[in-house]
């Protein structure tokens, strides 16, 4: 019985180290919104605000807070996901304009991030 627990509790704990490995980290490029989308809604029935702290992915769970980092000066800002991305989007996340302001790329229009989700 004792070793039935012990091998359950194994397969737990690296069930969940994997789960966390897999999606805390993902680099590639951001954009922001454009202002066309400013009051429409979004993939979760959200009205979009350009100046909130919001964000699109592929697959992330709506709701989800994800830290997005700016590679090139190391400035961060934390996101909530309530919209989709088209599939065939080569970015990894779309961004509001205030979350591309507070990582300083929206003259450049695109910056190079990495991803990590929070708990």
């Amino acid at each position: 019985m004792k070793k039935d627990s012990g091998l359950a509790l194994s397969i737990v704990i690296l069930a969940l180290l994997f789960a966390s490995v897999t999606v805390q980290a993902e680099t590639g490029y951001a954009v922001h919104y454009s202002d066309v989308f400013q009051g429409r809604k979004t993939a979760n029935n959200e009205i979009f605000d350009q100046n909130k702290l919001t964000a699109a992915h592929k697959k992330i769970k709506f709701g989800t807070q994800v830290k997005v980092t700016n590679l090139s000066n190391d400035r961060s800002v934390i996101v909530t996901v309530n919209d989709r991305m088209a599939r065939r989007n080569s970015n990894i996340i779309d961004v509001s304009k205030r979350a591309a302001e507070e990582l300083d790329f929206v003259k450049q229009g695109k910056a190079r991030v990495s991803l990590e989700i929070l708990d």
